[in-house]
């Protein structure tokens, strides 16, 4: 099985239980001192993605349980969410975010988006999984699906060491191990024109 393909088999497999992680729950909770730290990062996120105001037509790439979904149909016109995992979708459809938030299911690598449609790209937590050798790729399908003046807003997180063979393990609650590698360790540099914000 190639790193894509385990990737999608994981989220698929990993969907009822990622809330759990993002909040802290069960095998995922952590010492107080890093809890709060978690939780102070999250919001400090949250804040600054509202102060971005996602506003328009937004394209979520990778949405996930609708953790952020949430957040941009709060801003938008409307929002189209992206995954390639259809258990993801069904969690996140069932929080109801309004007619204005629509769904497509696919592989966001073989997907191609409508040309010059969104105001704003969005994804958190995907760029750390893109391959380095479809990086430069990723970001022209994202030029391509933003309309001049288009934004584009992410969240990641910052690994200080590369990860051996860039490999991330991981295991689900039913303690099997998935198999799962991530792309991450030292992102590649944005290719030009794109720049990186401080703090982003």
């Amino acid at each position: 099985m190639g790193l894509l393909d385990e990737q999608r088999a994981y989220y698929q497999a990993r969907a009822g239980e990622y809330d759990e992680w993002w909040y802290r729950q069960g095998r995922y909770a952590l010492q107080p001192d890093e809890e709060r730290r978690w939780f102070a990062d999250v919001a400090s996120a949250e804040q600054a993605l509202d102060a971005f105001a996602p506003a328009g037509d937004v394209l979520e790439y990778a949405c996930g349980t609708g953790l952020w979904t949430r957040r941009l149909a709060r801003h938008a016109t409307s929002v189209l969410a992206v995954d390639a995992s259809p258990a993801v979708i069904t969690l996140n459809q069932a929080r109801n975010l309004g007619a204005h938030v629509r769904y497509h299911q696919a592989d966001i690598f073989a997907w191609t988006p409508p040309p010059a449609a969104y105001d704003v790209v969005f994804f958190s937590y995907w760029l750390s999984h893109v391959p380095a050798d479809l990086f430069a790729a990723f970001w022209a399908q994202v030029a391509s699906a933003l309309r001049p003046g288009g934004r584009v807003f992410l969240i990641d997180s910052h690994h200080t060491a590369e990860l051996p063979g860039h490999v991330q393990q991981r295991t689900l609650n039913e303690a099997a191990s998935s198999g799962w590698s991530s792309a991450s360790g030292s992102p590649p540099t944005c290719p030009p024109p794109w720049r990186r914000s401080a703090g982003a």
